[in-house]
């Protein structure tokens, strides 16, 4: 009976781990809107809690609220903590630094646009979407596909542009470094569903012999012109049709797959 009582306990335990852990994404959301890890980098050394509190756009009732938001990110290694005879201070980790607005690689915009309201909402219905013949859990929730409303919504827009640059710059970097060798002897390469060309603009500026095209949707390229002479933007649907070249690039979140065809679908 007692090994039996140990089972149900461990049982529970793991179902209680997964139903809570969205606090743990919402406490880095909270952290990352009220700007604490830029507060904290600029502070320039150990922040005391004291210190951060003062140094946070809080009201003054919900002050002890911070070293509780703090104790979980710090558990969660989004920062380091030291302890002396006064009070506990703060230090940035590599994961926070990539939580920083100014870093050349920062997260925040991915993490801003995943946790966003209105993305969030269609995971409440999953068990709904099952037993109906929606696409997709998102356009059962809010009518339409999901590049539907981000076309007729400007600020989910312009966020997710933003996160899908964020996330490129990156990997960008190490296709480059890891894969220059599949570049090479390519002619053309469209980068299918490039958002604003962050990937296509680090290879057109790395291997000035091969043609470039980012191709997205009309509402997401218009206006945007090419940096390099070997870099142009297309807009249109990539399940009609995919401008004629010799490779494709699909990048799929944060891992990049190029395709070598020789006939390539045409308009």
């Amino acid at each position: 009976m007692e090994g039996h009582s140990d089972k149900l306990f461990q049982g529970q335990t793991h179902i209680l781990h997964h139903t809570f852990s969205f606090i743990n994404s919402m406490s880095l959301k909270c952290a990352v809107d009220l700007c604490i890890p830029d507060v904290i980098h600029k502070y320039g050394q150990p922040m005391p809690l004291s210190i951060l509190i003062s140094s946070l756009p809080i009201h003054p009732s919900k002050t002890t609220f911070i070293y509780r938001l703090m104790r979980i990110l710090t558990h969660f290694g989004f920062f380091s903590q030291h302890k002396n005879e006064l009070e506990v201070s703060y230090e940035l980790t590599d994961a926070s630094r990539l939580l920083l607005k100014d870093h050349p690689f920062s997260v925040t915009p991915l993490m801003q646009v995943i946790l966003d309201p209105i993305l969030l909402r269609p995971h409440q219905y999953y068990s709904n979407w099952l037993k109906n013949d929606d696409h997709t859990p998102f356009k059962m929730e809010h009518g339409v596909a999901f590049y539907d409303y981000v076309g007729q919504d400007p600020r989910l827009n312009d966020l997710f542009n933003d996160a899908m640059e964020s996330d490129a710059r990156l990997v960008s970097t190490m296709v480059i470094e890891k894969c220059e060798g599949v570049f090479k002897g390519l002619e053309s390469l469209v980068d299918v569903g490039g958002g604003t060309g962050t990937m296509a603009k680090a290879i057109a500026k790395s291997f000035p012999h091969l043609n470039c095209i980012v191709f997205d949707l009309p509402h997401v390229v218009a206006g945007l012109q090419g940096d390099y002479d070997n870099l142009k933007y297309v807009g249109g649907n990539m399940f009609e049709a995919i401008p004629p070249t010799n490779s494709i690039l699909l990048e799929v979140n944060g891992y990049c797959t190029t395709g070598m065809m020789k006939n390539a679908w045409k308009y």
